[in-house]
């Protein structure tokens, strides 16, 4: 099967809304909670910049199996060059190497969008992931002991970076 990435459009909401309510019912990825409706991911993705993109990996059959975003970073000027990330799978084809299509993407896309830095937070216990970012150039940066509260326990969160 082939996987392509392509710029997200209102029409990729509901796989989007799916596959991030995945991402926080797993516990994994985000220290959300709250379970997002197709209006709340349609107005996350009407209110970006032009330069902030969202792209989905599909398969051949055009099925939506993740998406990964360019996010502010900081809304000050002088952290313009800065932009975060974020990356999500869909549950049943997570290691099957489709987030490092999704993240070799969106480093271009950042590229050409003039970034200088990509950043990201991830959960300390997220090895796969850290594991993940590692092979496409990002490093570790530190960690945030006890960042933030999932489930009732104070969470790691390891920052990472990406100089383009």
């Amino acid at each position: 099967m082939n996987f392509t990435t392509r710029f997200a459009t209102t029409d990729d909401v509901p796989a989007i809304r799916e596959i991030y309510n995945q991402g926080i019912e797993d516990r994994i990825a985000t220290l959300e909670t709250r379970l997002r409706t197709d209006e709340d991911m349609k107005e996350w993705l009407l209110n970006r910049s032009d330069q902030h993109k969202v792209l989905i990996v599909q398969d051949d059959t055009e099925t939506i199996h993740g998406w990964a975003s360019l996010n502010v970073f900081n809304s000050r000027c002088c952290y313009s060059g800065v932009v975060d990330i974020s990356v999500y799978i869909r549950r049943d084809m997570r290691g099957k190497g489709l987030g490092k299509i999704l993240l070799q993407n969106l480093i271009g896309v950042a590229k050409e969008q003039g970034f200088h830095k990509l950043v990201l937070s991830t959960f300390k216990f997220n090895e796969a992931g850290q594991h993940l970012y590692k092979s496409v150039g990002f490093r570790e940066v530190g960690t945030y002991i006890q960042q933030g509260i999932l489930d009732g326990k104070w969470i790691d969160v390891t920052i990472m970076e990406r100089l383009l």
